[in-house]
């Protein structure tokens, strides 16, 4: 009898370098697109989960950047004492009150009630405008393991759980996409920050196969990788962007894109690269320095629209 020979499969090797974010790009990955004929909740829902006493303003960011990314619907969840400030502010929002520290932050008892409401959602973004450390982290540990189908954002500080590693975190079963800076990263891998900044990517690979989650790993180069280790690089955007609330837009949009259907590694490449457009935009019209945040969010949806119709950004 003659044996057929088999040729060997050669084991993938991830390329050194990580892929370039560039229109081009992006136009051959495209997001998803609803149907003319679609409704809100084909558009997706997004659960915003975040602020403080002190800093009702990241989640009314978030909240408005999810809108601005084409989410359908949109539900706050934040600290009693803000609530109605929060619903006056975006009226395109149900808003939830929740049960807050004495320090003005989310108690960890709203777990349950957060829970009872992100399951209903398709993506939730935790952290914008959270304070008190030791509160953060009761929550995340009793509400991470009630989640369950929705892509999960965590931003801000939802992070600082991350330090320690717990066993419960890396349990968890959810879609997760992380947005640290290089200081937050330094912190959830108890790295120092010189070490990081030699090598980035090294870092975020390693954190995104430890957390087993997508990390945009934020800076003058923003890279994102996949636990897998796939990775893309972000070159645009420019200084005017390290400005107050820009963290909170860039986690609002990527969790909006996510509410649309876009798999974790997608929602996060295409928020960053059009976070970053957007500054490009503003800093030629207003200057590189001195735009806002909140600016950045009118810029969102010509931003899209120019990918769709094929235009040169």
């Amino acid at each position: 009898m003659v044996r057929s020979k088999t040729k060997k499969s050669t084991p993938y090797t991830l390329p050194p370098t990580p892929s370039l974010l560039s229109p081009r790009l992006l136009r051959g990955w495209p997001l998803p697109q609803p149907d003319e004929e679609a409704d809100k909740d084909e558009r997706g829902r997004v659960l915003v989960v975040g602020g403080a006493l002190e800093m009702p303003g990241a989640v009314m960011l978030a909240a408005t950047a999810a809108l601005r990314a084409g989410a359908g619907k949109l539900q706050i969840a934040t600290c009693r004492s803000i609530a109605q400030a929060v619903a006056v502010a975006i009226p395109e929002a149900r808003v939830f009150a929740l049960p807050e520290t004495k320090k003005g932050g989310i108690a960890a008892s709203a777990a349950s009630l957060i829970a009872e409401h992100a399951n209903k959602a398709q993506a939730v973004l935790i952290g914008p405008g959270m304070v008190d450390e030791g509160a953060v982290m009761r929550l995340m540990k009793g509400l991470l393991p009630r989640l369950k189908d929705a892509t999960i954002v965590l931003d801000a500080g939802a992070l600082s759980c991350f330090s320690e590693a717990p066993d419960w975190l890396h349990k968890s079963e959810v879609k997760m996409i992380l947005t640290p800076h290089a200081g937050e990263m330094a912190g959830m891998l108890n790295v120092d920050v010189e070490s990081l900044r030699r090598d980035p990517l090294a870092i975020a690979r390693r954190a995104a196969s430890e957390f087993k989650a997508v990390i945009a790993l934020k800076g003058r180069e923003t890279f994102i990788v996949a636990p897998d280790g796939e990775a893309y690089c972000n070159r645009a955007g420019n200084v005017g962007l390290a400005t107050s609330g820009s963290g909170d837009t860039l986690s609002g949009i990527i969790a909006g894109l996510a509410a649309r259907g876009a798999d974790p590694l997608r929602a996060a490449a295409w928020g960053v690269h059009l976070h970053a457009r957007a500054g490009d935009r503003l800093a030629k019209r207003v200057g590189r320095l001195g735009f806002l945040a909140r600016e950045l969010l009118a810029e969102i949806p010509s931003l899209m629209s120019g990918f769709d119709k094929r235009k040169k950004l």
